[in-house]
């Protein structure tokens, strides 16, 4: 048997250099390729100063939510394009016009806000609350 010369053996080195080039390349990829949203909040009234004289509605309107996303305006049944017009006319005989809207805790928000974008939009400014209603 022939003598075999014995290398100079040592432990695997595992060269880090490109595995950081790659991170450092997907880093900036995806920084470069995200893109920001920008999202909108609700906007919520805060109460008025304890100070400040407090302005009472001439009447509530009760806008009722169920948990089958069924819309009903002083018990009328509606759907969401269906607001709107109802608290126009209502407004439009009282201008001093508030707005309840009561919703069961299984109603989806998006709807709930929908409503509360409707109520904006015919006018009312004034005294709008939101509430839960119904069990869960």
């Amino acid at each position: 048997m022939r003598n075999r010369s014995s290398r100079n053996t040592s432990p695997a080195d595992v060269d880090l250099t490109p595995m950081l080039d790659v991170t450092f390349i997907l880093l900036i990829f995806f920084l470069v390729t995200s893109t920001v949203v920008n999202e909108r909040a609700i906007g919520l009234e805060p109460p008025a100063p304890s100070g400040s004289p407090t302005v009472r509605p001439t009447r509530i309107v009760q806008i009722l939510l169920d948990e089958s996303q069924l819309i009903s305006v002083e018990g009328r049944l509606t759907d969401i394009g269906g607001v709107r017009p109802a608290l126009e006319a209502l407004s439009a005989e009282l201008p001093d016009l508030g707005v309840a809207i009561l919703a069961h805790p299984a109603a989806k928000s998006g709807v709930i806000v929908q409503v509360r974008d409707a109520i904006y939009e015919a006018g009312i400014v004034g005294t709008v609350g939101i509430a839960l209603t119904g069990e869960d």
